[in-house]
């Protein structure tokens, strides 16, 4: 393979070409940015004591910490398809670790539910992520490289659980108040962004031919044109609703996990945190594996089988969410929040495996709204676990009920036989339609 092909293969050992280099920047820094986002949840239940929050309020702070994404993702798509994603990812870096540093200003509900809602923008990054590894992989493999890459990201949705505690822990032993040691937890967090915010811009390139501003003319599109066309598709609103009830449900237990297990089963905050990360954890394997999965139902069945493939998987994380919501003894419990998370994540990463193939033209566009759809599904199910009248297990088998009736969407995601391998091409060597109707390069 030479430098300005898409990789064929994952080479996780390779560090040096232009595809594996983005692959790995891309993961670490979508990690740093779920670890960033999510770095107040494990320790809700110090600032809940410490602000004096209410159920309520609770729950509009999870509210908040997705809302703004649907937005900020809508403007990152269009953003990618015009600037490219080293420059995309360079601005949000360097923006959204701001307000992950400036929580800790936070000393009302008020203020704290402001930099709640800022601290959403750095979910956007997601869409970055899969826009830069399906421009630097071949059909082929985009699925499994995509959904290795976003599910590695996911981590920090769990790492954060663990180790967010412990940073808190080690602020303590060191005579600060915890008033003090939880928002000195997120400065650490923010300066990680802005670091990495940094090594983006310096470490990566747009394409497998370089910068984004010097790829071929007849590959270009307009921005504004690809986001129109992606708007008219119902195939991307159907990805929407599905990506609302995988990903939204991924960031919602991510949002409620600790507290969950802190006041349903009674464990102490690091205990609950271990507890709650064993969910975000499952991203270790579970999307890739979707991924992995919708390559080879891809090989036998064609887009047809990823779109099948996706329709199975979320109906069992529904029914999964059913079975977690009704658990009573902690063992219980843990075994199937993690067979939820198991799910969830699959659905994950097989809704993206799909949506470089929706229009190779607007793949920017594409990602970002699929990406707000999965944003919209955790605003929408936050409603649910801020109502006074419905408990958390109550909300949790609800969300089950509405996944496994959404699942059904899949039905709706077909594609003509001409769509089977094309994904964007950005190659000097693409054809002047700028789509490749096979996949380039030998190897990574």
């Amino acid at each position: 393979m030479t430098s300005t092909d898409r990789a064929t293969k994952i080479n996780l050992l390779d560090f040096h070409s232009p595809q594996m280099r983005a692959f790995h920047m891309a993961w670490f820094a979508f990690f740093l940015c779920f670890f960033g986002w999510f770095g107040i949840a494990p320790l809700m239940p110090i600032i809940r004591d410490e602000l004096h929050l209410s159920k309520a309020q609770i729950g509009n702070s999870i509210i908040a910490s997705v809302a703004i994404t649907v937005l900020a993702r809508l403007l990152i798509g269009w953003m990618c398809d015009r600037f490219g994603p080293r420059r995309s990812y360079t601005v949000l870096l360097l923006i959204g670790s701001l307000p992950v540093m400036g929580v800790g200003l936070a000393h009302s509900y008020g203020s704290f539910l402001l930099f709640r809602l800022a601290i959403g923008m750095i979910g956007a990054s997601f869409v970055i992520t899969q826009f830069h590894t399906t421009i630097m992989f071949a059909p082929k493999i985009v699925g499994t490289a995509n959904a290795t890459a976003a599910g590695w990201g996911n981590l920090g949705g769990g790492v954060t659980q663990m180790v967010m505690p412990m940073i808190f822990g080690g602020f303590l032993s060191m005579g600060l108040a915890a008033w003090a040691s939880w928002r000195l937890s997120m400065v650490v967090c923010g300066c990680a962004l802005l670091l990495m915010g940094i090594a983006y811009f310096f470490l990566t390139q747009d394409t497998p031919a370089g910068d984004w501003k010097d790829r071929p003319k007849a590959t270009r599109t307009n921005a504004n044109k690809a986001f129109g066309e992606a708007l008219k598709d119902g195939r991307v609103w159907a990805l929407a609703l599905i990506y609302g009830s995988c990903f939204g449900i991924e960031l919602t237990i991510d949002n409620v996990a600790a507290l969950y297990f802190v006041d349903n089963f009674k464990l102490k905050l690091a205990a609950a945190g271990i507890v709650a990360s064993s969910f975000g954890m499952m991203n270790l394997f579970a999307r890739a594996l979707g991924g992995y999965a919708s390559d080879k139902a891809n090989g036998r069945w064609g887009l047809k089988g990823r779109s099948t493939l996706l329709g199975c998987t979320l109906f069992c994380e529904g029914l999964a969410l059913i079975v977690f919501s009704r658990q009573h003894l902690l063992v219980l419990a843990i075994a199937t929040m993690m067979l939820t998370g198991l799910f969830v994540k699959m659905s994950n990463g097989v809704t993206y495996s799909l949506t470089p193939f929706i229009n190779p033209k607007a793949v920017g566009a594409v990602a970002g709204i699929v990406g707000a759809g999965g944003n919209i599904g955790a605003v929408l199910a936050g409603f649910l676990f801020k109502t006074s009248s419905i408990t958390w297990p109550e909300a949790i088998t609800i969300l089950g009920v509405l996944v496994a009736a959404i699942s059904s969407l899949s039905l709706l995601i077909r594609f003509p036989a001409s769509a089977e391998t094309r994904v964007p091409e950005t190659s000097p060597r693409a054809p002047a339609s700028g789509l490749s109707d096979a996949p380039a390069g030998l190897g990574a």
